[in-house]
């Protein structure tokens, strides 16, 4: 097969070997089973990749054992990451195990938080980096793997700025509400969110992350698309199938088959139905509820007795765990009830097996089981559901599925239940045992073809594949940013011009956004950069803000900068006191629309009305996203069609909606400056949707600057205020330099002040020209 792909660097937490002791060699080396080893392994073989891991080197080894060990992975494509053991045990059993799996599952009681088991697991997410770092060439695309390294996309991301890094979780990502439990919650979002592509296998996870990410870490989102610290990722959901044709194939040998006529003569006589469950003792398996159902059904169905098996296989895990030593006790134990109820001299109800099986017989006893229950409480995908299907390619068996596997998105022909309801399942368990083989065909044929179609190592492309696609549009946008090369042509171009505008917004520009819009006043650094901008000798600045008037008088009326209010409503000169209302303007409207908009703050939590003198804005930037998207239609439902006629607008902001007169926008404002051929260069930067209308205003000559993601009409993009703060020094300095040489004699003189004292009857245009 041939890789599309650069170089493929595959971290998890486990290499894909067991690494077991060995008399002769030392060591040996076992494949591990699953589908994670076995979506990659197509990729793993490829010439050049590497898988990486954590490996345990066999104790005893000395120095020539060692370096054989070396070699034998190297010869396998894999490199070692090698752990301090209580480090090791820490991260694993304490932080990964103890704290992650349970609350990501949904088992708050289960959860422990310990601040040694963090700090163990930071630290090992650092090793890992170490460990990549000492591999990666320019180039590499870096895939990580699973809840075990959730911080390793950042700290990747720090010492390799454009590299290609996806990160993919193999377990459900719980909703806000349980997320928000663990102390360390803002770490893990931002460690994830230094991939470039987020993955996971059900769109719910999808939409658990993103509302996290906007919660907890104010990053908003548009269709999985975000941005993090300026750079583009995305976030998207990639189910994981499984190797079809192995499973297909592997059911259809003689062996396989000699074994499935040998599992029937041993369930007793003849016509008793095999019931099958396969899973890892888990407490997020349901095993015991299984059990009960079972045990339920029995005494509500007393005609399967003797006409059904459940044959119960349970694969150990984590038996010096107490919390699983406890689950197999109560396991033992429900087996032993239900056994000792309802056993005949010739029928046992359920044939347990704790031990894993080997291949063969385990696809033996998929193709001999006639119901196949896979009804975990939480579960990330489960691939057992879709082994059974591809072991009954085009043939009968019905599958009872849980509504809380992942794999349940995919396979909603199956009989789907609900696992905390025992009624539910046991009726369940009846309809697949009755059900006839005609309906069970009709049910497996459309999830079996979507199975053969969409395989583990399909499941591997696509995720590689859109990983690519999304660094093809961070260099889309790259192009745009306003980047040294661009940055050096802006400067030029300041340098060179006689005389100089300035038009900047200012929430999300020049300050960054608070929840309180109130808390944003400008620090001592923004009003000394202002100040020295505005009083140099060829720069004029104007601060063109949604602001209300007197919120911009306070900050910034005694700096020498123009102020626009009100979205262009009010304008005030720097050297006035008095601020100008560009037209006549009416509020005689506000009566009628205030008590709707108080309705929708009193309605939405964290929502709040502001009113300024000419219009009335709704915040919700405090809000939950789903309700506030919801509310932003009905809000726009409820005023749209009255307004028209009053000249009122409905205009959307960033995390606003406001009302307000029709017409009179910044764009309408900036031609203030825009048509004055005086100047020969204009800059004009803001952040959000009321900016695009400056932008759709500027001369082709002007530099139009967008601050932070997002579709835009300018010509360039900054990714923060920072980076619009860094470029307004870099002016600033050009600005000092320029008086200490004296100019060029291009002063703006005298005329300058005294036009912008004209009185406020002078238009806009002609009072803009007069001070050419």
């Amino acid at each position: 097969m041939d890789n599309p792909h650069n170089r493929l660097i595959i971290v998890s937490n486990r290499l894909p070997y067991r690494i077991e002791p060995d008399e002769r060699e030392g060591f040996a080396f076992t494949r591990t089973v699953g589908g994670l080893v076995a979506g990659l392994e197509p990729l793993h073989a490829q010439p050049g990749n590497v898988w990486l891991g954590w490996a345990d080197e066999p104790a005893g080894l000395d120095e020539a054992g060692r370096a054989r060990f070396e070699r034998a992975l190297a010869e396998r494509s894999c490199a070692p990451v090698r752990l301090d053991e209580r480090d090791a045990e820490l991260y694993y059993e304490g932080f990964s195990n103890s704290a992650l799996w349970p609350l990501f599952h949904g088992f708050p009681q289960h959860t422990r938080f310990d601040e040694e088991a963090w700090e163990a697991y930071v630290r090992v997410n650092e090793r890992f980096r170490d460990a990549v770092l000492a591999l990666a060439r320019p180039g590499d695309t870096i895939w990580v793997h699973d809840y075990h390294l959730m911080l390793l996309p950042s700290l990747l991301r720090e010492a390799l700025p454009d590299a290609s890094i996806g990160f993919f979780l193999h377990i459900p990502f719980p909703d806000y509400e349980t997320f928000r439990m663990l102390p360390w919650r803002r770490e893990l979002m931002r460690g994830v969110l230094g991939a470039d592509l987020v993955g996971f296998h059900a769109y719910d996870y999808v939409r658990h992350f993103l509302s996290s990410c906007r919660r907890i870490v104010g990053v908003e989102n548009e269709s999985g698309t975000l941005f993090a610290d300026g750079r583009l990722a995305q976030v998207d959901a990639f189910p994981l199938g499984i190797d079809y044709v192995r499973y297909r194939d592997a059911a259809r040998l003689p062996a396989v088959r000699r074994l499935v006529a040998e599992l029937g003569e041993e369930k007793g006589h003849e016509g008793c139905k095999l019931m099958l469950s396969v899973e890892r003792l888990d407490y997020s398996k349901g095993i015991p509820e299984r059990l009960l159902a079972f045990d339920a059904f029995l005494d509500r169905f007393p005609e399967w007795r003797g006409r059904v098996v459940l044959v119960l296989v349970t694969v150990p895990s984590r038996e010096n765990v107490a919390s699983y030593a406890a689950l197999k006790k109560q396991v033992d134990e429900l087996v032993g009830l239900i056994n000792g109820k309802h056993s005949t001299m010739d029928w046992t109800p359920v044939d347990y097996y704790y031990r894993s099986l080997p291949f063969e017989r385990l696809i033996g006893l998929y193709a001999a089981s006639d119901v196949m229950l896979v009804t975990p409480l939480r579960d990330g995908m489960n691939l057992v559901c879709k082994e059974y299907l591809a072991c009954h390619d085009g043939g009968g068996g019905a599958l009872v599925l849980s509504e809380m596997a992942g794999a349940s998105y995919e396979l909603h022909e199956a009989l789907c239940v609900n696992p905390f309801d025992q009624e539910g399942v046991v009726d369940a368990m009846r309809r697949a045992l009755e059900m006839p083989e005609a309906e069970q065909r009709r049910r497996n044929a459309p999830m079996q073809e979507r199975l053969a179609r969409y395989t583990s190592e399909k499941w591997a492309r696509e995720f590689l594949d859109a990983a690519a696609d999304v660094k093809r549009r961070q260099a889309g946008l790259s192009a745009h940013l306003l980047g040294p090369t661009s940055a050096g042509r802006l400067l030029e171009a300041f340098r060179g011009a006689r005389r100089r505008a300035l038009l900047l917004d200012y929430d999300g520009t020049l300050m960054p956004f608070s929840d309180d819009p109130a808390r944003v006043a400008p620090d001592a650094r923004l009003r000394a950069l202002l100040q020295q901008l505005g009083a140099a000798a060829r720069t004029d600045v104007a601060v063109v803000s949604g602001r209300d008037r007197a919120t911009l008088e306070s900050w910034l009326g005694d700096l020498p900068v123009d102020l626009v209010a009100e979205h262009g409503i009010w304008f005030r000169g720097r050297d006035e006191r008095t601020w100008v209302l560009e037209e006549p303007l009416s509020d005689d409207w506000k009566d009628a629309v205030r008590p709707v908009v108080a309705d929708f703050v009193d309605r939405t939590p964290g929502s709040m009305l502001e009113e300024k003198d000419f219009s009335l804005v709704w915040h919700y930037r405090m809000c939950s996203q789903e309700l506030a998207e919801r509310r932003v239609i009905e809000i726009k439902n409820a005023l749209g069609d009255g307004l028209a006629d009053r000249g009122i607008a409905l205009m959307d902001g960033n995390k606003v909606v406001e009302v307000k007169p029709r017409g009179v926008d910044k764009g309408h404002a900036a031609h203030r400056w825009f048509r004055d051929p005086a100047y020969g260069f204009v800059l004009a930067a803001g952040d959000d949707r009321t900016d695009e209308d400056v932008f759709e205003a500027a001369p082709e000559s002007a530099w139009t600057v967008k601050i932070g993601d997002g579709p835009t009409r300018a010509r360039y993009a900054l990714k923060n205020t920072g980076e619009m703060r860094a470029l307004l020094e870099q002016l600033a300095v050009a600005c000092a330099e320029e008086d200490a040489e004296g100019g060029d004699g291009a002063s703006p003189g005298a005329g300058r002040r005294d036009v912008l004292r004209a009185p406020a009857t002078v238009m806009p245009r002609t009072r803009a020209l007069a001070r050419a």
